[in-house]
């Protein structure tokens, strides 16, 4: 059975530089009209979620998520240029995923809160886009709940391949471990954002990495003979 390692974006992959929520800010403003009163916390969330928790805290109930996304993404495209200059990719990441691409029995895509078109714009800031099956992904589209990305990246890599994967999850924060461990997956903490190791463990992490520099070890974590994993929890 091959393996899907499903990769989060932002502070597993790189760091965005505040593009991100320059652009939520600006996107907001022009499409309501209601002037910025406070940013939320974006670690491990979907943008679903997010946008819900704005609309609630500035008032706006008369605005969609679908519209708002339409808005933002095009801001997004306006700036993209802005995620090379102010963010930065994370150490090992390049290596990482060319010794996992190397892999034949390894398939990568991006489990993220981004909306697609956004995690696109990200990873193609780095020159990423090539070590991921995108259409295999899950996004912040899918649901407002992370573990449902998770769930809809297996099907569709299922149904694109014909075939079982293992799953592994990777990311910085305790959602991206919960989202993993609601699906029977392999969670691999990476403490490059604000979530400590020692919280990554506690969240019921698998494996816990400070960063990804050693690349020898981050691809032995990922690649480590683990299954069966809970049983009960296996699909």
């Amino acid at each position: 059975m091959r393996r899907l390692v499903m990769w989060d974006i932002d502070y597993t992959l790189l760091r965005g530089g505040g593009v991100t929520t320059m652009a939520w800010k600006a996107a907001f403003t022009e499409l309501t009209g209601v002037a910025w009163r406070a940013s939320p916390s974006f670690g491990g969330r979907t943008d679903m979620d997010v946008c819900a928790e704005v609309f609630a805290t500035h008032g706006v109930t008369d605005c969609t998520p679908e519209r708002f996304f339409v808005r933002y993404v095009a801001e997004i495209e306006r700036i993209k240029h802005l995620f090379i200059e102010q963010g930065a990719l994370m150490p090992g990441v390049r290596e990482v995923l060319a010794r996992l691409g190397d892999d034949p029995d390894v398939v990568q895509t991006l489990v993220t809160g981004n909306v697609p078109e956004v995690a696109a714009v990200k990873v193609a800031a780095f020159e990423l886009s090539g070590s991921f099956d995108a259409e295999v992904g899950g996004y912040g589209t899918d649901d407002s709940v992370r573990a449902t990305l998770v769930r809809r990246s297996l099907e569709r890599a299922e149904a694109k391949y014909g075939e079982r994967f293992q799953p592994v999850v990777i990311g910085d924060t305790a959602h991206d471990v919960t989202a993993a461990l609601a699906n029977g997956a392999y969670a691999v903490g990476v403490a490059t954002g604000r979530t400590k190791m020692a919280d990554l463990a506690l969240a019921g992490a698998h494996a816990v990495l400070p960063d990804l520099s050693d690349v020898d070890a981050t691809v032995a974590v990922l690649l480590a003979d683990v299954w069966p994993l809970d049983e009960s929890l296996a699909r």
